[in-house]
């Protein structure tokens, strides 16, 4: 085995993705010997993508091609509920949405969706969202984006006030606590302000109860949820590009610590206030270019930060290129910059999923070449810098290139839009152990020589803040620094 246990492993599917207990994401292949072979994930997992729309007319179509467009957020589960009749209709499965939805139809005039990359439970359908409560006062559907810091103290208070779970997810957790706070108080908002109270860490939830939408952003505003309408109704979702996809004009990002009740008019609340650390991933990797987040363009941010970049760590080279896709615009700010000509060095197959950590020499090259492929005609003999976003354990940048100079090329000046990523994070991004990390064990030096670069630089952290335009105080820089914007005292409940 390699790097972690076969019998952490509930589920042996050979070729297919599976999720342990520890919540270690990986695919299982058959090596030469006819030997399930368990292989590591290089990249970071964001969580998932959260929608939901309220319409004088039929949602299901809308919710389809609003969740096609989140599915970079989330590619193994998908789920849609919608509220008819006095009824919540669901469908959820494993799979892409394409394959989710096929053939299915759901009525209503309101719904809520997802895409699921799991950090808090199994892949499992079990653990798939939405996820519908039904208790005394009635039912409702939930779906979440982010990650719960103290839902195991949570869970044993639940627990300890009768409640059974179904699933192994947060979410549940965070549905039975406002099921919960929504009998006490006989008020379902002041249920829901109840159980923000208890909860620590990041949490965009969208919510279905009757006909109405519910949208909730954490306290913190860690993740992203943003407000759109059109003439017929209004929705929410994880990025603007949902919004878009919808032909809905974009109107706000929905603020930290609000409850927004939608149907015919829009109704806010407020719950518990915490100083806003908005998630700098979001604008480095996780969300689609064509996204605007707390009224900042992905785009402009990431063209800002190859700007930075070039300007931080200029390199004598003959071409500025890009690991795709996740590159692509950092390295165009570059070559704005530094007026070294833009070229695609290689194409990426966008039909083969991530790229993994293979025991053998032969299958780690194998699998980078399945996913990126170099064009030898343009990087034979050239002096080049390639960009990428962040560098986590660096496996597959060595592979690459490795793969780079197998082609021919002669300099490989790399540079990272990102800091050094060097702690973990709890906040819904698969990056949850510092060991995982070769900045925090190594040098940019050693780093530079693990990969096997001529040259390796990071874009600074007071470059990063000024490449997204928000004040510091804003941000949450916890996997480059270590502070996290939930202390461990806010972690403990207080009751």
């Amino acid at each position: 085995m390699t790097e972690i246990q076969r019998e952490e492993f509930k589920t042996y599917q050979v070729g297919g993705y599976v999720l342990s207990p520890a919540g270690v994401t990986a695919v299982l292949l058959l090596n030469s010997q006819k030997e399930i072979v368990i292989i590591m994930t290089e990249e970071a997992k964001e969580k998932c993508a959260v929608l939901g729309i309220y319409s004088k007319r039929n949602v299901f179509d809308d919710m389809f091609d609003g969740l096609y467009s989140l599915q970079h957020r989330g590619q193994e589960s998908a789920g849609i509920a919608t509220y008819n009749n006095g009824q919540i209709n669901l469908h959820k499965a494993m799979g892409l949405v394409c394959d989710v939805f096929k053939g299915v139809n759901l009525e209503g005039n309101s719904g809520i969706g997802h895409v699921r990359y799991s950090t808090t439970g199994a892949s499992i359908l079990e653990n798939a969202q939405p996820l519908v409560i039904n208790y005394s006062k009635g039912s409702f559907a939930i779906v979440h984006n982010g990650n719960i810091v103290n839902s195991g103290e949570l869970k044993s208070l639940l627990e300890k006030r009768g409640s059974v779970f179904s699933t192994t997810t947060d979410t549940e957790i965070i549905a039975q606590l406002i099921a919960h706070e929504h009998i006490k108080t006989d008020n379902f908002i002041e249920g829901i302000k109840n159980a923000m109270n208890l909860l620590n860490g990041a949490y965009c939830l969208t919510i279905l109860h009757n006909e109405d939408i519910i949208a909730v952003r954490d306290p913190w505003g860690l993740r992203p949820l943003i407000l759109g309408k059109s003439e017929g109704g209004y929705a929410v979702a994880s990025e603007s590009c949902a919004l878009d996809t919808l032909d809905m004009k974009t109107i706000r990002d929905i603020k930290p610590s609000e409850i927004l009740v939608i149907n015919r008019n829009l109704e806010s609340y407020t719950g518990r206030k915490e100083k806003t650390s908005h998630c700098i991933f979001e604008y480095v990797y996780f969300a689609r270019p064509d996204s605007v987040i707390d009224g900042k363009s992905v785009y402009e941010v990431r063209k800002n930060l190859g700007r930075t970049l070039a300007k931080e760590a200029p390199a004598d080279a003959d071409m500025v290129i890009a690991v795709p896709d996740s590159g692509i615009t950092t390295a165009i700010g570059y070559s704005d910059v530094s007026r070294i000509k833009y070229s695609e060095g290689m194409i990426k197959n966008r039909y083969c999923g991530r790229t993994f950590i293979l025991p053998e020499q032969g299958q780690r090259e194998k699998s980078v070449r399945l996913k990126l492929n170099p064009i030898a005609s343009e990087v034979n003999g050239k002096r080049m810098v390639l960009v990428d976003d962040s560098i986590v354990r660096g496996t597959t940048l060595k592979r690459l290139i490795g793969i780079l100079r197998g082609a021919g090329a002669s300099k490989i000046h790399v540079r990272i839009s990102c800091p050094p990523i060097k702690y973990p994070c709890f906040y819904g991004i698969d990056m949850q152990s510092r060991k995982e990390f070769i900045a925090s064990k190594k040098s940019i030096e050693a780093v530079r020589r693990e990969i096997g670069a001529d040259s390796l630089a990071y874009t600074s952290l007071e470059g990063l803040i000024k490449a997204i335009g928000m004040p510091k105080d804003k941000l949450c820089l916890a996997c480059l620094t270590g502070d996290y914007p939930t202390k461990e005292k806010q972690t403990k409940l207080k009751l």
